[in-house]
């Protein structure tokens, strides 16, 4: 499959010339620039509003509107920003109810960014206005190209008006019940019994935060107010530019918006990527990121999506902000273009003077000129991308899925019991995606809502939520052939967080994968059992089923404690189908050994026939393959055939060396 955007791969990223609005050779020089590092886009107005409208209705388009006809002038395409990020300080002294309120009950002063209330009337008023007149004024210009929604959404709000709109919500949700709500939320524990709705708060450290079904409800009505207030600032824009594409900047794995349904809304995803390089786990911090990638290809069936931030040198704002190894960044972009990106985006194009973020890595340094090394390797990093045109809009074909829910990783921060420290369902399924990244194998990273008929192999890691129906979903999977695996505390609560009756994995589970869990155990921090499996013997950590055979073939066995003997690795027939069951947790070890099984039995191959020795990765996007090393050093790869090398216009075939950050694309 293929969809396009742009038919070139955008490189470029945030540019904020309102900053240097008094220095306007600035804005001439930058233009200079820009073409010198092959941008071909910048995204503007990012947080101009107070540039943009410094009295209530008073307005200063003067300067976008030359930075526009600038940026169309030297071939370069606009991403425009609504504004609503960070509000001017007018509106806040004017309308104090537009600030936040925090947790405490105290409203927040003006100041630094997504300090806005989500359901403000007179915030959303304001957002639609500045939107409005961004739209009728551009949007027959030639530069935009498309919509940047404000930026990174995050945080919640607790001011009465949210409060009133959770309950609300709530009410909505359990059909105007409260038998009902007392009912899903348990609320005969502790004497909690709901008799009004005007008694329902959010959940706060100073009140109610023992009911994890109360807490899942505020996670979606959280999730839910971002989403009606994005689709609140894009109204005028479907209204006045409905050809013109629109994004917001979604941030890694972050928990408080459920990104997966929040995708829905968007016309193509986009992501900041910030990956913690040079620490000592290149490695990992590969596979990881690899997966965010994946994570985020995935929420369209596949779809590309753009790379909207990276930093062309050192972060601010980690803990420590070492400076990347060279070619470090052309690295990662390359591997979010293997992944499905059609874009490599920069924050930022020239550092700022002064703020939070006057250090934070940028194409243009504080120096002003091209004469950096990072600046070096941007332009040739852009130089390259204009070689690789050719996978811009293609699809990934995956046949194999990791199941990563949102809902589920709420429910898992929030139940109480079991291993209450080591738990990050986000590590946990990185655990099983590695092994088949390592091979080239491409995955998909899907919902628990997502169609599994597509795919020969479904694993779902720490699936302990069962939203309604997914038993029933599982069972169809693995009967009409697919292999499905599950780990660990499977189907063990319903959507409220209840926990099933009638023993675990919930209802028909027991009988698909054969098995039923009487106990779990959970191991501190330095504590290990041991599981066998295929004649060899594997770490278990943090936490693991006692489980029973139901007719299932046991593969592996605990070795130590009350339970030694017992089932540790399953493996079931069910209809036309296999069901597979891990009881425990291990490192690593186990998952890419028992991942080898899977690749035979679901008939999973590699995209390529080229082996790759470790911390080199290879995938294939269209017809090109990408082969890029991530370790310390340089690596040789013996290729199986002669490829046309896209980037320096060769022809290779056997035995290459991959420099140390090095990378070949190939066709």
């Amino acid at each position: 499959m293929e969809k396009k955007f742009f038919d070139f791969i955008i490189h470029g990223g945030d540019y904020n010339p309102d900053q240097w609005i008094k220095t306007p050779e600035i804005w001439d020089e930058d233009m200079r620039l820009m073409k010198l590092a092959h941008i071909n886009s910048a995204s503007i107005g990012i947080f101009s509003w107070s540039m943009l409208e410094p009295e209530e209705g008073v307005y200063n388009f003067e300067w976008l509107d030359k930075l526009m006809d600038m940026l169309h002038e030297n071939g370069i395409s606009a991403i425009l920003a609504t504004p609503s990020g960070a509000r001017p300080a007018w509106l806040a002294q004017k309308y104090p109810e537009v600030l936040r309120v925090a947790e405490n009950g105290i409203r927040n002063e003006y100041g630094v960014r997504h300090n806005h209330c989500l359901t403000s009337p007179v915030y959303r008023e304001k957002v639609r206005n500045i939107n409005r007149l961004l739209a009728e004024r551009y949007k027959n210009h030639p530069a935009l190209k498309m919509w940047h929604i404000s930026n990174e959404y995050s945080g919640e709000c607790h001011c009465e008006l949210c409060q009133q709109a959770f309950r609300d919500w709530v009410k909505e949700y359990y059909h105007n019940s409260l038998d009902e709500l007392n009912d899903k939320w348990w609320n005969g524990f502790w004497s909690h019994i709901i008799t009004d709705w005007s008694q329902i708060n959010s959940p706060k450290r100073r009140g109610e935060n023992h009911v994890s079904a109360m807490e899942l409800c505020w996670n979606r009505f959280v999730s839910e107010s971002h989403i009606s207030f994005y689709e609140n600032e894009i109204a005028p824009l479907r209204e006045i530019t409905p050809d013109i594409p629109i994004t917001t900047n979604f941030m890694r794995m972050h928990k408080e918006i459920n990104y997966q349904d929040f995708a829905k809304h968007l016309d193509l995803i986009s992501w900041d990527n910030y990956p913690f390089w040079d620490k000592g786990y290149n490695r990992d911090e590969a596979a990881e990121t690899a997966f965010v990638h994946d994570v985020f290809r995935s929420m369209k069936d596949g779809q590309p999506f753009f790379m909207m931030e990276s930093t062309p040198s050192n972060a601010n704002w980690h803990e420590v902000n070492k400076i990347p190894k060279p070619r470090r960044q052309a690295l990662a972009a390359i591997q979010a273009i293997a992944h499905g990106a059609d874009s490599v985006q920069y924050f930022q194009w020239r550092k700022s003077r002064g703020g939070h973020e006057k250090f934070h890595g940028a194409v243009v340094d504080h120096c002003g000129h091209e004469n950096t090394r990072v600046f070096r390797e941007i332009s040739r990093l852009g130089a390259e991308l204009e070689k690789l045109g050719d996978v811009v809009g293609k699809y990934s074909n995956a046949k194999v899925a990791i199941v990563y829910d949102w809902e589920n990783g709420w429910a898992i921060d929030h139940f109480c019991g079991y291993n209450n420290v080591e738990r990050n369902y986000v590590k946990e399924c990185i655990k099983w995606y590695r092994p088949f990244r390592d091979k080239g194998i491409c995955v998909d990273v899907i919902s628990a809502d997502g169609d599994f008929s597509k795919y020969n192999l479904v694993i779902a890691p720490f699936l302990y939520m069962l939203k309604d129906g997914l038993d029933k979903k599982i069972e169809r999977y693995v009967e009409n052939g697919g292999k499905f695996v599950a780990t660990y505390l499977t189907g063990i609560v319903d959507k409220d967080d209840l926990c099933y009756l009638g023993g675990f994995p919930a209802n028909n589970l027991k009988n698909v994968f054969g098995i039923w869990c009487e106990e779990t155990d959970s191991l501190p921090k330095g504590m290990k059992n041991k599981a066998s499996y295929a004649g060899k013997d594997y770490d278990v950590v943090h936490v693991c089923d006692v489980i029973h055979s139901n007719g299932a073939e046991i593969l592996g066995k605990y070795k130590e404690d009350f339970y030694a003997g017992m089932p540790a690795v399953t493996e079931n027939s069910f209809g036309k189908g296999k069901a597979y069951y891990v009881a425990f947790r291990n490192d690593d070890d186990f998952a890419a050994d028992f991942c080898k099984k899977l690749i035979d039995e679901a008939g999973v191959d590699s995209d390529t026939e080229i082996s790759v020795p470790q911390d080199v990765f290879v995938r294939k996007r269209g017809d090109c393959v990408f082969i890029m090393n991530f370790a310390d050093c340089e690596k040789s790869v013996m290729l199986d055939k002669e490829y046309a090398d896209l980037i320096n216009g060769l022809t290779v075939s056997g035995e290459v060396t991959i420099p140390e950050c090095g990378y070949l694309v190939i066709k």
